[in-house]
Formats: C-alpha cells, structure tokens, sequence
C-alpha cells in the first residue's frame, strides 16, 4: 500500500520513515524549488506539482487528488500546516476513495473555527478565558466596539476565527487602540486564512501554555497523553517545548487529560489531536483551542512515552483499536526537551535568512533525537516556513534533559545561512529556563534585559576556518601529502571542513 506524503521538509520525511517501518510504499509531492529537497530523494516516489509557491504547489487540493490518482495511493498523511487543518481537503480525499490520516472533515471544521470550538468546550464542561464568544461584527461602530471590549477587560487579545501561529492576532492594552488592532488583524487573518473573521478574548497575565496531547480511534477510545509546556514563545510561535511541565501536579495534569479527553469525544474525534490550555498564575486551566493534527512537537511526547505517534496516526487509519498498553501514558519516563531551529537571524530580529547551507554539522550521541531536512548544500528556500530541524534532548530529569541540550546546540553547526542556534545556547543556559519560571512573556522579557546584545554566532569565524581548510586539504591532496593531526583532535570544523572535501 501507498501514503501520499502531501507536505514537505522535516514532517514529510518523519512520516516516510513510518511508512517505511511499517512496509507502507510513500509518496512524496515537491514543488519547483524542492526538486532535489530530501523528502524528495526518501520518497520511493515523487511528483512534481507546480510552481514555487504554496498555492501553486502543497495548497493546491486538484493537483494533490491528480497525484493520488495516478500513483493509486491508499492514504493521504497531510503532516502539520498547508492542508492539515482543511476539512474540505480531508473531504476530497475521502469522496476520492482514498483514506485521510486524521479526523473527520466534521470534526476539523468544528474546532478550526475558535468560536464554535470554544462553545464545544463549554458544552462540555470546560472552562474557557473570558471572551465575546462570537466573532466580532464587521460593521460595529467605534463607540460600540469600545464598549464591547469594556466587558472583557484590558489586556485582551484580538484573534481571528481561523488559523492558528500568531497570524491575525493582535494585544490591546487601551481602549484608543482597540479599532486599529482589529482592523489589523483582519487583513492579517483574511490574506493568511481566507476569512477574516475576528473574535475578542482577555489576555491572561503571565500564562503558562500547556498541552495535552490525544489519539483517538474509531471505536470511540481516546487516550490522552502527559502534558507538554509550551510557553517558550515568540510572537505567538513555539520555540522551545518540554515534557512534563516544572511543577505539574498529577492531580491538575489528569483534569487537563480528563477535559482534553471530554471535548474529543464532544465532536467524536479520531486519530491524532492536541487540546491547548492556558493556565494562571493560581493553577486554573482555560481551553484555548484544539489542533486537528499531528503537532510539530509531537517528539517530545514520543521521547517519554515510548509512543510512536505516526505510526500509531496509520495504524488508526487501517481501523485498529488503540492499544490498552498506552493507558500509562500521564506517568513520563525522564524528561525530554526540544528546541526548534529555524534559517532566522536572532541578531536582526528573527528575520528569515534563505540560502544555500554550505557546512552541517549535526547534533548526535545518547538521548539527542533530530528531525531535520536541513542537507549539506541544500537550500533553505524563501516561499516557506523556515524550520530547518527539531532537536530532542532526553534525560532521566529535567536538569540531565538541560545538560543534554547544552551540548546538542554547542554540537550544531550551520554554515551559509543565519540559523537560531546561538539564541538557544544562551536560551538554554540561562538561569530562568534552568529553575522552570516559564510563562508565555519569559522570551520577550529576555531579550528586553539583553538590551540588543548581539548574541555569540560560531558560524562567521567558523566558516572561514572551514573554507581555509578545505583549500589546505585540497591542495594536499594534489601534491600527494596528508596532514599529521589526527582528525579526532581537531576542531568540529576543520573535521567538518575535511569532511565536506572528501565529499566534493
């Protein structure tokens, strides 16, 4: 049997691997700019789809359906992003004759919607953050919107209906901003998602961002995992993730489970879904919303449960029940911790930085995982994401967790472009991170106490050392001479550079 693979970079290769595992045959589509990309060269087959860009290629349903058709695929995976949280792209699998990897076209449209998620949530007992409950009409007056966001309280937060990573989000913390914001977030929300739609919720004041993890199958089991802390973010976006949470309680981490579990039966969810929580500063837990998908930090709670997610998405998919053994799953085996590096410049905040990757090297040993698309002399290309790897760091604590991950980003090493690997070496050795006093504000008042300090980047003198290097080894490759030092006593990037050359 066949899965079509109907996404790209690091996901779409950690689902071929499944599949491979499994003796499942995969199927991957690229677009222009990803013909020589690794989920390309995985796949046992691959199909162009179009141009460059995401409409023309990975958003394009017809030519996503033409491909399943000639290959005569059985299933279609569509990983996180592009199409993953597109009822209608799951109901044209499906009227197509094929199987989709995840929830019902139902259930996907349900919980896209915030506002109709929200009042799942609260049919079903869950409490949610104060908020107006419906989206925001479009021709309401000034006066009238001053008064309505007056109900909720300041802070709050203007939030499209759809979506999700911080798009069409906006903070208000005055009145005399509050039209600007919206009219903001719904051009944002509108040219992101197709629907501008926008709701108001408050903001709570230093929150946690807590996650509980879910499969389902389709004899009505859903089991829910240890929870996830993902409060390490930036504009909205996941930096860092962690399981279990600092401080967790098992009394407060089986309610989450106990709501996550009551709102995926609410809309008879299967396969694989997260139900997002904030939590106060006192303990309570507000739902935020449902992600009718597989997570990008989906690692994590595989390093301390022992549970192959993916697998466990296509084995759902061919109709078997869930395993009792998985109902352990809220009592974690050591602590994992991952941190998401992206092709941005911390130096010029955050900014992309797109190019040709002309040194790796790799993160590896005991309890460091990678999921990684990023190849030496690959191109990290403007159209997308700019993820370029997921690091996993394991330890028996929390602490052998940090410890690890202090290594595995002191061992990474990318040449040609700017990647976010120095801000996670100070991240990760930072005094707050070590003692747990996280909450959703801890990067922004971080970096407002580094004041605009640069932050230390190996890959400038590194790459010039590798560049000597590799002309030094070429040239005594010419004249038939070979260096005395032994290479295991050398640099990481002279044994990087001399690595690279015995590839050219």
């Amino acid at each position: 049997m066949k899965v079509l693979v109907a996404n790209r970079g690091e996901i779409a290769i950690r689902i071929m691997r499944a599949c491979r595992e499994m003796g499942l045959e995969s199927v991957a589509v690229y677009s222009e700019c990803d013909r020589c990309a690794p989920h390309v060269t995985y796949a046992d087959e691959a199909y162009a789809i179009g141009a460059s860009e995401s409409k023309e290629s990975y958003l394009s349903v017809d030519k996503i359906l033409e491909v399943a058709e000639s290959a005569d695929v059985w299933a279609v995976h569509p990983g996180y992003g592009f199409l993953s949280e597109n009822g209608e792209f799951a109901a044209s699998v499906r009227a197509a004759g094929r199987v989709f990897v995840g929830p019902s076209a139902d259930a996907i449209a349900l919980m896209g919607g915030k506002v109709a998620a929200r009042e799942k949530a609260v049919a079903a007992g869950v409490p949610v953050v104060p908020g107006t409950g419906a989206p925001v009409d479009p021709a309401i007056s000034h006066d009238e919107m001053i008064a309505l966001a007056s109900t909720i309280g300041y802070p709050l937060l203007v939030k499209a209906v759809a979506g999700g990573g911080g798009k069409g989000m906006r903070l208000v913390s005055e009145p005399s901003a509050i039209t600007t914001a919206i009219t903001t977030a719904r051009s944002e929300a509108g040219s992101a998602f197709g629907d501008d739609a926008v709701y108001l919720e408050r903001q709570l004041q230093f929150p946690r961002h807590i996650e509980i993890q879910i499969l389902a199958d389709e004899h009505g089991t859903v089991v829910p995992f240890v929870e996830r802390e993902c409060s390490i973010q930036r504009r909205y976006q996941k930096l860092v993730e962690e399981s279990p949470a600092s401080g967790m309680s098992l009394q407060r981490r089986t309610a989450m489970a106990d709501a996550a579990v009551s709102i995926a039966k609410a809309v008879d969810y299967t396969n694989a879904g997260t139900v997002e929580f904030l939590v106060d500063e006192s303990g309570d837990f507000y739902f935020l919303e449902m992600n009718t998908r597989l997570q990008v930090e989906h690692g994590v709670t595989e390093a301390v449960t022992g549970v192959d997610l993916v697998r466990w998405q296509l084995r759902i998919a061919q109709g078997e029940k869930l395993d009792s053994t998985l109902g352990h799953t809220l009592k974690p085996t050591g602590h994992a911790i991952e941190c998401r590096v992206y092709a941005e410049d911390p130096d010029a905040s955050f900014l992309p930085s797109p190019g040709r990757i002309r040194g790796l090297q790799s993160p590896s040993g005991p309890g460091i995982r990678e999921d990684s698309c990023a190849v030496l002399g690959g191109e990290v290309p403007v159209f997308y994401d700019p993820l370029i790897s997921k690091v996993v760091a394991w330890g028996a604590d929390r602490t052998h967790a940090i410890a690890r991950m202090r290594r595995a980003m002191d061992e990474f090493r990318v040449q040609g472009i700017k990647t976010t690997i120095p801000f996670f070496q100070w991240l990760i050795r930072s005094r707050a991170f070590a003692e747990g006093a996280i909450d959703t504000t801890f990067v922004d008042a971080a970096l407002a106490e580094r004041d605009g300090r640069a932050f230390t980047d190996p890959s400038s003198e590194a790459e010039e050392v590798a560049v000597i290097a590799v002309a030094a080894h070429a040239f005594l490759e010419s004249v038939g001479g070979e260096t005395t030092e032994p290479l295991e006593t050398s640099s990481p990037w002279r044994r990087a550079a001399r690595a690279a050359a015995l590839r050219t």
